[in-house]
């Protein structure tokens, strides 16, 4: 009964005389003159008013242990199973109400268009009630659709390429090599996110919770992560300071599907209010919720769940994914070095890549490539700051005094380890 969603499809055939108890009765009731009057899922602290006005107490005690029951729920992975088997009960109550109507009428004056009416109703219980965009009569919908509602990065560059950012529905992908520092890009969006007031929940299927929150810390203070224990007083501050939330949950790699995601995020946002942005770190580490045994085919399924929960919550969702291991040396990573590329890239919405070479991860610099961009141009690349101690990463425009310093920075340090390494096969020829 707190899932909008749910609610809008069975607010029709609620009827608390379908439900034996007391206790279940109110919940019914309480939760459907709620929607009706605010157009929402009953939040907890709605039940809690609620509850607390009850006068009998062995009632509100039957309430208040039927409502923990019904937030349980909100843990198991087979939430969507609970809510088909919940509308199937309605439709059949609904349908068995109309033949017993149909039979007293049939019994009175037989009245058959009346019957079928009433039938007709009923076999429509629970029936998806948006029928799509109707192109005449929703032209002002269509155009406030343009102005997308982004939660932006912390890189300009980035911001300006997408229009503003990552908007709600959409799915965003950073792709780097293990080790060059995806994790950090995530956390740097995230704290960006925090730092202007959004609420966000980030995912950790590789990273403890408590790890993922010293990152954190790290972006927040610049300072690095190794030395934050003579630092948290300063940590201390800088939290206490955001204007945003961040909730960090961790479940064991291969362990979480989207399902169980979507299940948290439910609870979530039941008890805290719906989340601004949702960080997945990272989508190749989780477990497909069908039984596709192929790789291709699972990593293909996880993504496309992750792309209709993003649509399904209207939240935008950024996640990570491993580029092959040819990829280590290449300047810019392109398409082609996406693992399993295809269908990643055919999901997303945006894609950027990360590269570092071992001279970029020595002098933290790296380049970011634009491989999609559903909002813009895509195929470009800029060179960019990339310090994994403390989460400082800067992106440049490449015609921008930054952006030509660490160019340069880049192309001296190529042409160094080219000049080292023909150095060192012309001392071991001489040496023949």
């Amino acid at each position: 009964m707190t899932d909008k969603k749910f609610l809008e499809q069975v607010v029709d055939m609620l009827d608390d005389q379908y439900y034996d108890g007391d206790a279940k009765k109110w919940i019914i009731r309480h939760s459907k003159e709620y929607f009706i009057k605010y157009n929402k899922a009953i939040t907890i602290d709605a039940f809690k008013v609620g509850v607390s006005s009850i006068e009998q107490e062995v009632l509100k005690t039957s309430v208040i242990e039927t409502l923990k029951e019904v937030y349980q729920t909100y843990e198991a992975p087979d939430l969507e199973f609970v809510q088909d088997k919940t509308i199937d009960f309605f439709k059949n109550q609904a349908l068995k109400t109309a033949i017993m109507e149909s039979v007293e009428i049939l019994e009175y004056d037989g009245d058959f268009d009346k019957i079928k009416s009433i039938i007709d109703e009923a076999m429509k219980a629970g029936m998806e009630r948006d029928i799509g965009h109707n192109y005449q009569t929703m032209i002002d919908e269509r155009y406030e659709e343009m102005a997308r509602d982004t939660v932006e990065t912390p890189w300009e560059v980035i911001n300006e390429l997408m229009q503003g950012g990552l908007g709600g529905g959409e799915l965003g992908v950073v792709v780097a090599p293990a080790g060059a520092g995806k994790s950090w890009v995530l956390s740097a969006i995230g704290a960006a996110a925090i730092k202007n007031g959004k609420k966000i929940v980030h995912y950790s299927l590789e990273l403890n919770e408590g790890y993922v929150g010293l990152r954190y810390d790290s972006i927040f203070t610049g300072i690095a992560n190794q030395n934050l224990k003579f630092h948290k007083d300063e940590v201390v501050q800088k939290v206490f300071d955001l204007k945003g939330n961040l909730y960090i949950k961790y479940y064991p790699t291969k362990s979480a599907t989207v399902h169980t995601i979507k299940a948290h995020l439910q609870r979530l946002t039941t008890l805290e209010g719906a989340p601004d942005l949702v960080i997945v770190d990272y989508a190749d580490i989780m477990r497909d919720s069908g039984s596709s045994k192929e790789m291709r085919h699972a990593l293909g399924n996880i993504y496309e769940d992750l792309r209709g929960l993003a649509g399904e919550l209207q939240v935008p969702v950024w996640t990570a994914s491993q580029a092959n291991r040819s990829a280590l040396d290449e300047d810019v990573i392109e398409a082609g070095k996406v693992a399993e590329s295809y269908i990643k890239i055919m999901t997303a919405d945006f894609v950027l890549s990360l590269s570092r070479k071992v001279e970029d991860k020595i002098g933290n610099t790296g380049r970011f490539h634009i491989i999609k961009n559903r909002f813009g141009p895509d195929g470009l690349t800029y060179p960019a700051k990339v310090n994994t101690n403390n989460g400082h990463i800067d992106i440049y425009h490449t015609d921008s005094v930054g952006g030509r310093h660490q160019q340069n920075k880049i192309d001296n340090r190529d042409n160094l380890t080219k000049g080292m390494l023909k150095n060192k096969y012309e001392q071991l020829m001489d040496t023949k």
